[in-house]
């Protein structure tokens, strides 16, 4: 076989690319499929976690939802609902503080809708305040405003006294005027 290959050496070149050839196109199916192998592995590996933490979440759908209800009912209880436009709202709101701050006692002599701050999830709907009365009134009034419903939040309070004459023996009322930011929240879905 040898000399042959000695004496046709043009045709034993020609056989060896031929009987070669079937044998890369071989080598490369086999690797291809041992790559295809071992990402399929790797993604059953990432899937394992995936998978485990989906069987968890099921086990627990039912307290899930339950808890989800809950915080639609508390948020319900907490921020004006989606359905609701900002102006209606801002005007309920600002009527409803007007009114309850007037029945604790202080007098209004400002109040305005601020802009509405429109957020990720939320809208701040805001409302400043000028009112004016004793301390006794104030600290009704802030009282008042943490047991409001839907959720008020007192963004800032600037407050100063009102001088007053005071009359021999007489202890008067300290009388002060008060500016208030006041911002409720407004579900945007």
């Amino acid at each position: 076989m040898l000399d042959w290959v000695r004496s046709h050496q043009r045709s034993a070149i020609i056989c060896g690319l031929t009987a070669i050839l079937p044998l890369l196109v071989y080598l490369n199916m086999l690797f291809g499929v041992l790559g295809l192998r071992a990402e399929y592995v790797n993604d059953i590996d990432r899937l394992q976690p995936r998978i485990a933490r989906l069987q968890g979440v099921k086990s627990v759908e039912a307290q899930l939802t339950e808890s989800a209800g809950g915080v639609q009912q508390q948020m319900g209880r907490l921020v004006y609902p989606a359905t609701a436009d900002h102006a209606s709202v801002a005007a309920a709101l600002q009527k409803d503080i007007r009114q309850l701050m007037t029945q604790a006692g202080l007098s209004v002599s400002n109040s305005q809708v601020l802009p509405v701050r429109e957020e990720e999830k939320f809208d701040f709907i805001g409302l400043k305040l000028t009112v004016s009365g004793d301390m006794a009134a104030l600290d009704e009034t802030l009282a008042r405003l943490a047991e409001f419903a839907p959720l008020v939040i007192v963004e800032s309070l600037e407050a100063w006294p009102t001088r007053q004459r005071r009359n021999k023996g007489e202890p008067e009322a300290q009388i002060v005027t008060a500016s208030v930011r006041l911002v409720s929240l407004r579900a945007v879905i």
